[in-house]
């Protein structure tokens, strides 16, 4: 039985499943935690990937793929040595260098136009402006500008390359036309670092030092999609540390509002997408206020048909889409008579479902169907979330069975390297 590896290295953990390569059942895994910050130094990424493939995981596996948290801005000197920790893509700091790369270029159109996607603060592009503004010392050492899952396929192989999911979330290149647009990096940084070779969706990145082949990687939504082997007409809404809604489509339209990211896909297609900053977390910080287990908030939140008129406004982290870097959330419409556990509950899992329903209502408008939507993440799990979604977002709602379906969609990438045939599992 031949075996492939997934890896899902995102915001809080680094988990690895090991798979079947002809039928994609998971026979093994593992899983390390990763600190909690919107910085880090990408040492934590190899750290928690050494532990998490520890005792033995990794043994007998022939091909290994990789799906990393999207958009941080991993820097390297010419020695190839870290410039400094991580910016990671919920790092809000370069609000204003968004703001001003758009005003530079003439508005959010032309950013749509060139790139796909209208520079927020998640961005990578926006975070190497903040650098090149706030930290000119360490920026004029950076010879090489990497993408979380680059630099982990550059640790196990040597080679510095990316897929075209991932690189398209930087703001500085065109799945479109398949370039950089390095007159963009130029524009945001004031000189253009060495950027990794973009590799086809079946490319082989490299081996490791044990002969182990390591597929081209992607994007962590990117690979979630190839978990889940979307089709058209879904739509994925995942409830994780961050929220994203998102489908499969062939033809990108640009969006100039910059709500729907023209995200491409790690097949060669488009995953026209729109992220929200506050998502699960909104349910465990609720019920932290309310000093209850998020078990219990489900029972509260399922035991009344409606609010009671509160409005919970979920900005907790400041927000993405809408773009608002700095706002902050609110409980609206309180009365003495309104102000329950069981409302409060309610008006949370409204709340931040509200904000993904928006979502919807944006992928939509660029013309993707959604006949049905896929609800996956850890907030997916929950009693609540499953009871309310339909309500908010009016179309049928699955919730498929609890897998790590970025690490899944990692292995069947790895598996699509090993043979060559796009699997059928």
């Amino acid at each position: 039985m031949a075996l492939v590896a997934g890896v899902d290295s995102s915001t809080q953990s680094t988990k690895v499943v090991v798979c079947d390569a002809e039928t994609g059942q998971v026979v093994r895994q593992g899983r390390a935690a990763h600190p909690d910050g919107t910085e880090i130094h990408p040492d934590e990424w190899w750290r928690a990937f050494q532990e998490a493939t520890s005792d033995g995981l990794l043994d007998g596996v022939a091909s290994l793929g990789i799906g990393g948290q999207q958009h941080g801005m991993v820097t390297l000197d010419e020695h190839g040595e870290v410039v400094r920790p991580a910016l990671l893509w919920n790092d809000t700091r370069s609000a204003k260098a968004a703001e001003d790369l758009i005003r530079e270029l003439g508005g959010p159109a032309e950013w749509a136009n060139a790139v796909g996607l209208v520079p927020v603060a998640s961005f990578t592009v926006t975070k190497l402006r903040w650098m090149a503004e706030h930290e000119p010392e360490l920026a004029a050492r950076v010879a090489t500008v990497m993408l979380p899952h680059d630099w982990l396929t550059w640790k196990l192989t040597g080679e510095m390359v990316t897929d075209r999911g991932d690189a398209s979330g930087t703001a500085y290149y065109s799945a479109t036309d398949g370039v950089y647009r390095v007159d963009l990096l130029e524009k945001a940084f004031g000189k253009v670092p060495h950027l990794p070779r973009v590799l086809g969706p079946d490319e082989a990145a490299g081996r490791t030092s044990t002969g182990m082949l390591v597929s081209a990687g992607t994007g962590d939504n990117m690979a979630a999609a190839l978990g889940l082997g979307l089709e058209v007409g879904d739509v994925v809404v995942s409830i994780g540390t961050s929220g994203t809604v998102f489908g499969v489509t062939d033809k990108l339209t640009p969006d100039v509002s910059g709500a729907v990211a023209g995200f491409a896909d790690a097949t060669g297609k488009f995953l026209p997408l729109v992220a929200t900053l506050n998502a699960a977390r909104v349910l465990s910080a609720t019920a932290q206020m309310l000093g209850i287990e998020l078990s219990e908030l489900d029972e509260l939140a399922l035991s009344v048909k409606d609010a009671g008129g509160l409005e919970f406004v979920p900005y907790l982290d400041g927000e993405r889409t809408p773009n608002l870097p700095d706002a902050t959330g609110s409980l609206l419409n309180m009365r003495r008579h309104n102000m329950t556990p069981q409302n409060v509950a309610r008006a949370a899992v409204e709340g931040m479902l509200g904000g993904l329903g928006a979502g919807l209502d944006a992928v939509r408008a660029v013309g993707l169907e959604a006949q049905r939507i896929l609800l996956i993440g850890g907030g997916a799990r929950s009693a609540a979330v499953q009871g309310i979604a339909p309500e908010i977002f009016g179309v049928p709602v699955e919730v498929p069975a609890a897998a790590e379906y970025v690490a899944l969609g990692a292995a069947r990438q790895a598996a699509w390297a090993l043979t060559g045939q796009y699997p059928a599992w």
